[in-house]
């Protein structure tokens, strides 16, 4: 009988401290975070996997970058400034035949612009002797005088009036020894009493070019040239008006 009263009396003490089972909603709650966990666990594992070098059986992905700082510039945000283009020096291979023919035709326009200056700046007419003026054109002593007369040394220098081309060089009645050059308008000027000449006929000469030196040959009454200008009709006409009207003082 008292030991009937004990058990139940221990009975009754051990059922009072139990708890009572949750209701069905905390369950509920319970079960959703043992899954949350294993989850995680789950997460954690591969990771430690991945680490060891072994690949979970997941498709692996390729990063985007390398560094936070590339990743960042491959959005457009930061990241190093690009590299300059790198400059690769090209060999240049040189044609010496080229070169030297480039030279030469160079050269030629410089020469063809420097003879152009040349001839722009040079005289188109020229005195033809330097002394002193001793006779003009007209009567004289009962005579038609067709030139004028500049005396001088024997051996002074006689010039080309113009450009033209000697037509005659050598001996000629009363002149002892002439030179006639006609000129691109067709007019011609006579050189007489000449001691020596230094051209030929059908010879190109420019004004002011040296043709021969002064003389006392043929009807002559001292050292001087006899200088006369025919005009493209074969008139013999007045020289100084000629050369006057050409820039030219006797």
């Amino acid at each position: 009988m008292l030991d009937t009263a004990i058990d139940r009396a221990s009975t009754k003490n051990v059922n009072s401290h139990r708890l009572p089972p949750p209701p069905s909603a905390l369950r509920g709650r319970i079960v959703v975070a043992a899954v949350a966990v294993g989850a995680f666990a789950a997460a954690g594992a591969g990771q430690t996997l991945h680490a060891l070098g072994s690949s979970p059986q997941q498709d692996e992905v390729t990063p985007l970058a390398n560094s936070a700082a590339e990743g960042a510039a491959a959005f457009g945000v930061g990241g190093p400034a690009p590299a300059a283009p790198q400059i690769i020096p090209v060999a240049k291979t040189v044609d010496p035949a080229a070169e030297a023919q480039k030279l030469t035709k160079s050269q030629k326009i410089t020469e063809d612009r420097e003879a152009a200056d040349a001839e722009a700046k040079r005289v188109k007419y020229a005195r033809p002797a330097e002394g002193v003026f001793s006779s003009g054109y007209g009567g004289r002593w009962g005579e038609m005088h067709y030139g004028i007369d500049i005396a001088n040394a024997i051996g002074t220098p006689i010039y080309s009036a113009a450009d033209g081309v000697v037509i005659d060089a050598g001996p000629a009645s009363g002149f002892g020894l002439w030179i006639r050059v006609q000129h691109q308008d067709g007019s011609i000027t006579v050189y007489g009493h000449v001691d020596s000449y230094n051209v030929e006929k059908g010879q190109q000469v420019k004004a002011g070019e040296q043709i021969g030196r002064m003389g006392n040959r043929g009807f002559s009454t001292g050292p001087h040239l006899h200088f006369e200008v025919w005009n493209p009709a074969g008139q013999k006409i007045n020289p100084l008006p000629w050369l006057n009207a050409n820039g030219v003082t006797i």
